[in-house]
């Protein structure tokens, strides 16, 4: 009887556990992009951070950062084709990003998906136009 009241308590707090902290995908099913971003939770989101699929992959302070850390995407936006080189050759450094972790139409769908859906809360630095002198 005791060992089946533990049980039921250490799965009890299990499925708690489970619980916290995750979120779903907040992109449409209808959108052209759903794909996309269930590939990327699938395959992406252990490494890299991305509200829009309640991924948490990136190290949030230099003291609790690990080397499969990869760059935070709710702030860093990048176009098609710079997604589809890193998944390609692993990254920008080869170093930690395994090649090829999607392929073919799901390559493009995590592409598309990211293109449209990074760097959304990205500081925006007003530029100033400089004019050098010829002197």
């Amino acid at each position: 009887m005791k060992v089946a009241v533990i049980s039921l308590v250490l799965l009890a707090c299990a499925t708690a556990l489970g619980a916290c902290g995750s979120q779903e995908i907040s992109v449409a099913k209808s959108s052209s992009h759903y794909s996309g971003a269930v590939l990327f939770r699938e395959r992406c989101s252990g490494c890299h951070t991305l509200g829009a699929v309640g991924a948490q992959g990136s190290a949030t302070s230099i003291g609790n950062r690990v080397r499969t850390n990869g760059p935070n995407f709710n702030i860093r936006k990048e176009n098609a084709e710079q997604v589809l080189y890193a998944i390609r050759n692993g990254g920008f450094s080869g170093a930690i990003m395994p090649q090829n972790i999607v392929v073919g139409e799901d390559a493009q769908a995590v592409a598309s998906f990211l293109a449209a859906y990074s760097g959304r809360q990205a500081q925006h630095v007003p530029s100033t136009n400089i004019t050098l002198s010829t002197k």
